[in-house]
């Protein structure tokens, strides 16, 4: 593929040595004696340095560097043929090496800077790339802002690629206190789960057990694994298959439902202490799903703006008292905030529970139920949280208990919360966009268990 792909630089004479040699290590054999005898005519002539593909996906992070180079002509070569770029993807390459890298605002949209004012002009990806350039406007053509966006991105991605590797993410070893390498192994200790290796760390000189995930032997990255498949629709027989065919490890499926069941208790009760930042109107609408053989409702309230799902109730009826049961699970998200409108069905439950839990006769919640208002009022928010869990609970087949089928609509409840990113939301989780910020690494899983479990600050 890019094996001998190089990109050439045309360089201003003004440019520095010093930031010339700090290139020095990036380029391969076989370019540095071209590379230094470009360095010792710097400073008669423009020179051509040769460098080796690979280095372009660390231009993002060398942009400091590449401020002071002015490029004014790329061009590259395959081992099959050459070809020359026009002048809109050259300024696109150009943009980048000068250190303007885009600006992303959310998945399918980024800032670009302009290379003449101090604008920044708007890329965005749907079914095509536009830009909000004069350039792009008046051609309809990639401009080299998106150009420079599409180049971004491959570099970036064939970055984060070159330094993933499954085997380093399941068996990569650490000190938990200092993050350090530098770890051997120092005696054995005798704990409730038999012997566990004991480690010592070089730099901190620590002693300690590896356990990502206090009190469990398995592999914390396996877990949160066999999680997301889970709330993703997959069955625990269809993960166990999963896991077994990528990575080796044969696992029971009553195991993988023990991990997900105990660490989905622990990530409730963990989420459940924060008040999200909510707008004041609520949907709300009952759904069936089958426990013990029987049809139940599970009842649900979304927040309109937001999308954070403050309740999920399961009864055996659908009645009034079944309604303030579950209104009374709203009050104890939104911390008794009482909020200034509830967009209902027509059931007539919903009324009476309203007015006794929110006051509608002193005016405080208005209470609008969808008979004949459906052409001025929708409830589609919340619709379209039922049709994510059918997608869930039709895998499942129904639940085994009462018991069982609150603790999965509690741990699909965290997953459509603080997991699921949303489109609607700009690429934000409801929780983000609720004000809930627990800063999840890209992991976002493995991170949330972890400050569950108290193994992260």
């Amino acid at each position: 593929m890019f094996e001998k792909t190089y990109f050439f630089f045309v360089l201003k004479p003004l440019c520095s040595k010093a930031h010339l040699n700090s290139f020095v290590g990036l380029i391969s054999p076989s370019f540095r004696n071209c590379f230094s005898s470009g360095v010792s005519e710097i400073e008669t002539h423009s020179v051509v340095l040769a460098l080796d593909f690979p280095i372009l996906t660390n231009l993002y992070k060398l942009y400091n560097i590449f401020k002071s180079l002015s490029v004014h002509y790329i061009c590259y070569t395959t081992c099959i043929r050459s070809v020359f770029m026009n002048n809109r993807e050259i300024r696109g390459l150009a943009i980048l090496s000068k250190g303007d890298t885009p600006l992303m605002v959310n998945e399918r949209e980024w800032l670009v800077p302009s290379q003449s004012t101090e604008k920044k002009y708007k890329v965005q990806q749907a079914e095509l790339w536009t830009c909000d350039c004069p350039d792009f406007q008046n051609r309809k053509q990639a401009c080299k802002h998106i150009l420079a966006t599409q180049f971004f991105l491959k570099m970036k991605n064939k970055a984060e690629l070159e330094d993933f590797s499954i085997e380093e993410e399941f068996n990569k070893q650490e000190c938990p206190y200092c993050n350090s390498e530098k770890i051997v192994k120092n005696g054995a200790r005798k704990t409730i789960a038999g012997l566990r290796q004991r480690f010592k760390c070089l730099d901190c000189k620590k002693r300690f057990v590896l356990e990502s995930i206090k009190h469990c032997k398995a592999s914390s990255k396996l877990i949160v694994l066999a999680m997301d498949l889970y709330f993703k629709g997959l069955s625990l027989r269809d993960i166990s298959d999963t896991i077994f065919q990528f990575y080796g490890q044969k696992i029971h499926f009553d195991t993988i439902r023990r991990w997900i069941s105990k660490f989905s208790k622990v990530m409730t009760a963990y989420t459940e202490q924060f008040k999200p930042e909510l707008s004041g109107t609520i949907n709300t609408d009952e759904q069936m799903i089958k426990s013990k053989g029987k049809w139940v409702y599970a009842w649900n309230s979304i927040d309109k703006s937001t999308q954070y799902l403050l309740a999920s109730t399961l009864t055996e009826g659908h009645g009034a008292i079944e309604a303030r049961q579950h209104f009374k699970e709203v009050k104890k998200t939104t911390r008794d905030e009482r909020p200034h409108t509830i967009i209902t069905d027509c059931l007539g439950a919903y009324t009476m529970a309203v007015r006794k839990e929110f006051r509608t006769r002193s005016k405080e919640t208005t209470h609008l139920p969808l008979l004949r208002r459906r052409h001025l009022i929708t409830n589609n928010r919340i619709e379209n949280y039922h049709n994510q869990f059918r997608e869930f609970d039709k895998v499942r087949r129904g639940f085994k208990s009462n018991k069982t089928s609150q603790e999965w609509l509690n741990g699909f409840k965290t997953y459509h919360n603080f997991i699921k990113k949303n489109s609607g939301l700009n690429g934000l989780t409801p929780a983000q966009k609720a004000g809930i910020e627990l800063n999840l690494e890209r992991n976002r899983w493995l991170s949330l268990v972890k400050k569950s479990t108290g193994t992260l600050p």
